[in-house]
């Protein structure tokens, strides 16, 4: 077991961010997780996802499933039911990336989800593969959640691992442990709009900064005892919200 661990917030396809943030990432100490969301609107979701999927099979990183790569496995399933849903939450942009501007007018649902299949195999093992947690020493690693109202937290429904929001960051935390997840944009969590922080509260650490909004990535390194650094990369091509 390594001594520290490396976390990356939601990083949604900002590419030129997560690669500078990986920078900042002792391989040889430190236990990479990415906490999900690696797809979806941003600059290039294709190739967050490669990287996603490289960093797993070649360094031993966790990425965990976030309501993203939810969306994307049961689109690349059940193309037909899933594609509305899918592409109202920023996987117009996936599609592009992994197909061509355009692709969704020039081909069905079922055409788009089979080119991908076809031509990108591995994505939907990757998918298939991305934990709902990740426990290490006294932290749990998660993309949305837990619920807190259960006697054993590891009971959370499958969905509210990668989706749960109220219900969770604003509970007590019972479980004994930290617990660091992203999904809820700081901003957001702050109650401002606008602080793009790591937040914490009540042993609960959130890290998506809302870089694709014009926030900043984050990259937190942890300890046994608490969070030894935050690097937090801003993305100044946006302004926030944009």
């Amino acid at each position: 077991m390594k001594q520290e661990i490396f976390a990356i917030g939601d990083v949604h396809g900002e590419i030129t961010l997560f690669k500078e943030m990986l920078q900042n990432w002792d391989e040889e100490t430190q236990q990479l997780v990415l906490i999900g969301d690696l797809g979806d609107r941003g600059e290039n979701p294709k190739e967050c996802f490669a990287l996603g999927n490289s960093l797993v099979a070649e360094k031993g990183a966790i990425c965990l499933r976030g309501n993203h790569e939810e969306m994307l496995l049961g689109f690349l399933r059940q193309p037909e039911e899933n594609y509305s849903l899918y592409a109202m939450n920023g996987g117009g942009k996936t599609i592009e990336t992994f197909l061509h501007p355009g692709a969704e007018d020039e081909y069905s649902a079922v055409e788009i989800a089979g080119i991908i299949k076809s031509h990108y195999p591995w994505l939907e093992v990757f998918l298939e593969n991305c934990l709902l947690y990740y426990e290490w020493e006294d932290y749990i690693f998660v993309h949305a959640g837990v619920d807190l109202a259960k006697k054993d937290w590891k009971k959370t429904a499958a969905k509210d691992f990668v989706w749960i929001r109220e219900g969770f960051y604003d509970q007590k935390n019972k479980t004994g442990k930290k617990i660091v997840f992203g999904h809820t944009i700081t901003p957001m969590l702050y109650g401002d709009n606008k602080t793009t922080d790591v937040w914490t509260k009540n042993d609960l650490i959130g890290i998506d900064g809302g870089a694709v909004y014009g926030g900043a990535l984050h990259g937190v390194r942890f300890d046994k005892t608490g969070i030894v650094k935050d690097y937090a990369i801003p993305n100044k091509n946006k302004g926030l919200w944009e």
